[in-house]
């Protein structure tokens, strides 16, 4: 985390990776890779769900998003772009 701070203070640009290391872009669509638990839901994001027009965020582990009308943040590494 603070690797990350330190480029944002720099103006570095920031490149955010899937789990397979291909870069993410903002409105790309991503499909999760391993059953995911929702903290504060009943359901479970399955294997195999497509993302559709993921927002990049400030920091490059997560991404956030809108699954069933709510809106979700998911960390990259359980993600690969589709």
């Amino acid at each position: 985390m603070l690797a990350f701070l330190e480029r944002a203070q720099t103006n570095e640009s920031v490149v955010v990776k899937d789990s397979n290391g291909t870069p993410l872009g903002e409105g790309d669509s991503v499909l999760v890779i391993k059953d995911l638990k929702v903290k504060g839901g009943s359901s479970d994001l399955k294997r195999g769900t497509l993302v559709k027009k993921i927002h990049l965020i400030d920091d490059p582990e997560n991404i956030e998003c809108r699954i069933g009308g709510s809106t979700l943040v998911l960390k990259t590494c359980f993600l690969k772009k589709a």
